[in-house]
């Protein structure tokens, strides 16, 4: 072979491994290369929200996607996203959540790479709480709740609704809280001194019957679906209860997503009542007054409670998507919706079908976090809320199609 010829081969070999290169950087740069998009054609902009995204979609994308080594990056910056494979309790993964932000009437492009992630800081956190009495706690980086279990009947210090812990850091607080038992002063971080007692306290739900609210009372059973980092989701079931001849038998599951002041509640109630059940989501008043906001037609309860000394302001909401705009509804009954204050209780009524899923939403904010500091502001992000809920994202898979030969 003479010097010439034995030259070719090097640059031939250097030629194949420019291409390999070249096509290696054109999956991460984005071309040629599967995508989703999302897209939100609302007037209204995400900001750091959790999005889910079916698995099909991701699948259809992605057939070959390999969970263990999964990398999300958003286009055309290669910004890598935070994300979470959701379950809901399944042994295959239900959804791929992102937390992402998105301008009204825009759209984002994300690409899915076989690569390792960055960790991702937990934001959010539920637990079953047998040293406290069966209580069962969840919080996120912005508030933490807790309802009460079957190990505070017949105490005196038992409760039936939703309990708030006023949190003023993105630290998940709950074990070093339950651990100190110390979470009734403020320790820098928030505390614990939301009054429920035997009310709903911050947006639980009861039966209307008899022109009176019917507890629920203590939940007997539970499950962890999901534990974060972006969102978490338990479901919680309940003993049978009969009131005046109705007997009613309640399952909950219960999420929250990192970033949100309010949780989703997916509540499933089995009755015998001719007809849907009366039911009252409902939000305890003070004796002192307060600032009470009852927006029927968009389904929304904003509650501004009286300032309680050093300890700050607390405001309470709840929103009821199922129901916005359809207050005057001739055609469904189950959608009509009542708002009123009684029993010292601001109160959103609906009729609810036996084995039909209802869906709605509560939560609260806490002044001294620094984020929602007046009943304007919190009115505010409780109407943002609602209206998000009402437009969907428009999500979709771009898979690579190949050439034909």
């Amino acid at each position: 072979m003479s010097k010439k010829q034995g030259n070719k081969q090097p640059q031939h070999f250097t030629f194949m491994v420019w291409l390999l290169l070249l096509g290696l950087g054109s999956a991460r740069i984005g071309l040629a290369q599967p995508t989703i998009t999302i897209a939100n054609n609302s007037k209204q902009p995400l900001v750091n929200a959790v999005v889910e995204i079916p698995w099909q979609t991701v699948r259809a994308a992605y057939p070959s996607l390999d969970t263990t080594r999964l990398r999300v990056i958003q286009q055309p910056d290669n910004r890598e996203v935070p994300y979470q494979l959701e379950r809901r309790g399944q042994q295959t993964v239900q959804h791929l959540l992102v937390q992402v932000s998105v301008g009204a009437g825009q759209r984002i492009v994300l690409a899915l790479l076989p690569e390792k992630p960055a960790p991702v800081v937990a934001r959010t956190y539920c637990r079953f709480v047998p040293e406290r009495f069966d209580d069962f706690a969840w919080e996120n980086d912005r508030i933490a709740f807790r309802i009460y279990g079957k190990a505070l009947n017949g105490r005196k210090d038992n409760a039936f609704g939703t309990d708030v812990w006023a949190k003023r850091t993105e630290n998940l607080v709950l074990n070093n809280w339950y651990k100190t038992n110390k979470y009734h002063k403020d320790n820098g971080e928030g505390l614990d001194y939301y009054h429920v007692g035997f009310t709903l306290g911050a947006g639980d739900v009861g039966a209307w019957l008899g022109d009176s609210i019917n507890y629920i009372h203590n939940y007997t059973g539970w499950q962890v679906l999901d534990n974060g980092p972006l969102r978490s989701t338990f479901r919680v079931t309940y003993p049978a209860y009969t009131f005046g001849g109705t007997t009613v038998n309640t399952t909950k599951i219960i999420s929250l997503d990192a970033g949100s002041q309010l949780s989703r509640v997916e509540m499933l109630v089995f009755h015998n009542h001719p007809g849907p059940l009366p039911m009252v989501v409902g939000i305890t008043l003070r004796p002192k007054p307060g600032d009470v906001r009852l927006a029927q037609r968009e389904g929304i309860m904003s509650y501004w409670e009286p300032t309680h000394g050093p300890d700050g302001t607390l405001g309470i909401g709840t929103v009821v998507p199922d129901q916005i705009g359809m207050s005057n509804s001739k055609t469904d009954p189950t959608k009509l919706v009542t708002m009123r204050e009684q029993h010292q209780h601001a109160l959103t009524e609906v009729k609810v079908p036996s084995g039909k899923p209802f869906v709605y939403y509560h939560g609260a904010a806490w002044d001294k976090a620094g984020k929602i500091t007046t009943a304007d502001a919190w009115s505010a992000y409780l109407s943002q809320f609602a209206a998000q809920r009402q437009q969907s994202l428009v999500i979709a898979a771009t898979p690579v199609r190949r050439s034909r030969r």
